[in-house]
């Protein structure tokens, strides 16, 4: 029987390519900024993304429109595949309250006396993973994504409020 002459494509669920719409973004601060940089670094290291009746990897826009998350969806060569949106109002108090702690936690790291650091950080972190787990819960059906992904997707949603 005669071998073939290529392998077929496998799947490959992840995400190559991130991009934030920044017209929606009007300011960071640094430590906003630095937040960003990481969530996109990790993000691209290690990920699980896999939008239902797509086969990856995946070149990916984020942005804002009609307080709904739009996620563009691009294959390795720049070809456009989907749009998949999601309302974004139930993220509302989550992300608020990030902003928040986060602020918290900044202040916490420049001050001298960097007392309850550790109770700041663990809140920060229960609020973020409180938040992937809606993240998780609002893609059911349209991406497969594991809890990782989803953390770092929420970080970079959270940068997309910002104005």
């Amino acid at each position: 029987m005669p071998r073939p002459l290529t392998a077929p494509i496998m799947a490959d669920p992840r995400i190559i390519d991130v991009q934030l719409d920044t017209r929606t973004i009007i300011w960071r601060n640094p430590d906003v900024e630095q937040e960003r940089r990481i969530a996109i670094f990790d993000l691209l290291e290690k990920n699980h993304f896999a939008p239902a009746g797509h086969e990856g990897p995946f070149k990916i826009m984020l942005r804002v429109e009609d307080n709904r998350l739009a996620i563009d969806l691009r294959d390795a060569e720049e070809q456009p595949l989907d749009t998949i949106r999601l309302g974004l109002a139930r993220f509302r108090r989550p992300i608020r309250d990030y902003f928040a702690i986060c602020d918290s936690y900044f202040k916490a790291v420049r001050s001298d006396a960097p007392h309850g650091l550790e109770t700041v950080d663990m809140a920060r972190r229960a609020i973020h993973n409180e938040a992937a787990e809606l993240l998780k819960e609002c893609l059911d059906g349209k991406i497969e994504l594991d809890f990782d992904t989803a953390r770092r997707l929420f970080t970079l949603i959270c940068v997309l409020h910002i104005k």
